[in-house]
């Protein structure tokens, strides 16, 4: 019977919340039906607040412009589908915020902002295979926003990891990220997914401090759509929940690890999570986890079929006490 081997934690006083910010191509180009109002509640706009590298090419989503929703106002490229993501862009700035949805097959919402300045910025398609729709709404007044372009098209992606070997708005890096770098610093000369994802979470929950007063200030509503950047995080070594999250997950990419930023529940609790793809053992879900008090990781062996002990089962269950809503 196997038992767990390594269990490591820090204490982060912290709140968690669900990171819901207020998920063969056909060619779209048309203008946006009617004068739809959508309202969209703004409460659950919360941001979490709670406390081989050298060989991998990191593949940076690009807006090619050959399958495309474009109008006078804003384009939507979906030209790279396949690869697990979407672009979006309005033409013109704005001083109105801006809205976009994506619905994947299983009819999840993920809803994001977008920026006002007219610069791109990249949505994972991380729902699977199937029929997605896009959305991208302007504000009217108040929460009531109306519809600016849509694109429908359906995904076959080129396979299930694409999504999330790529930056996109909530895990942003480039090829010249500090994180990179960092990354590839951690992990030179370690081998193998397991002690990579190890030399990295030690790293962060070292070397990060939580900071009291910015999650104060998220919390009073002062950072609006708050969004990390990786490598400010980096440097000023401090940051909130969702900054943690998106800088282990953005470090892991860019050695080429598939990593999926999870939100969801763990019985009736906000929880989050960072799953990590291995070739020996698949998908380890909960490699790191958040409980809403602390960061763990998880001992590999956890996702094993067998032998499992009698305290690992106590610990993992059989699966059902951990429902995923979102994956970034």
């Amino acid at each position: 019977m196997k038992k767990i081997s390594r269990f490591v934690s820090i204490m982060l006083v912290a709140i968690l919340i669900v990171i819901t910010l207020s998920g063969c191509s056909q060619s779209v180009n048309e203008e946006p039906q009617g004068s739809e109002l959508v309202y969209f509640d703004l409460d659950i706009e919360a941001v979490p607040l709670s406390a081989t590298p050298t060989a991998f090419t990191i593949p940076i989503p690009v807006a090619s412009g050959s399958q495309t929703s474009t109008n006078q106002r804003s384009i939507i490229d979906f030209s790279n589908a396949r690869d697990g993501y979407v672009m979006v862009r309005v033409t013109s700035s704005t001083t109105r915020q801006l809205r976009v949805r994506v619905t994947g097959p299983s009819n999840v919402i993920y809803q994001y902002r977008l920026d006002q300045g007219g610069a791109w910025e990249v949505f994972p398609l991380s729902d699977g295979n199937g029929r997605y729709n896009v959305q991208l709404f302007e504000q009217v007044q108040g929460n009531s926003f109306q519809t600016l372009n849509s694109a429908n098209f359906t995904v076959t992606l080129k396979d299930e990891f694409t999504p999330f070997l790529r930056p996109n708005q909530f895990v942003n890096f480039n090829r010249n990220s500090q994180i990179v770098t960092k990354a590839a610093e951690l992990t030179d000369g370690v081998t193998g997914v397991y002690p990579r994802v190890e030399a990295i979470y030690n790293f962060v929950i070292r070397n990060i401090r939580y900071d009291r007063t910015f999650a104060a200030e998220v919390q009073r509503g002062m950072h609006a759509g708050y969004v990390p950047n990786l490598d400010s995080v980096l440097e000023r070594r401090r940051g909130i929940c969702f900054d943690y999250a998106s800088l282990m997950t953005g470090m892991l990419r860019s050695l080429g690890i598939p990593t999926r930023l999870v939100t969801g529940y763990a019985g009736t609790q906000f929880h989050a999570w960072i799953d990590v793809f291995s070739e020996t053992e698949g998908w380890i879900n909960n490699v790191i986890h958040f409980d809403g008090e602390q960061w763990n990781l998880m001992d590999p062996t956890f996702a094993s079929t067998g032998n499992q002990s009698s305290d690992v089962m106590r610990f993992i269950g059989d699966g059902q006490n951990y429902s995923p809503r979102f994956r970034y």
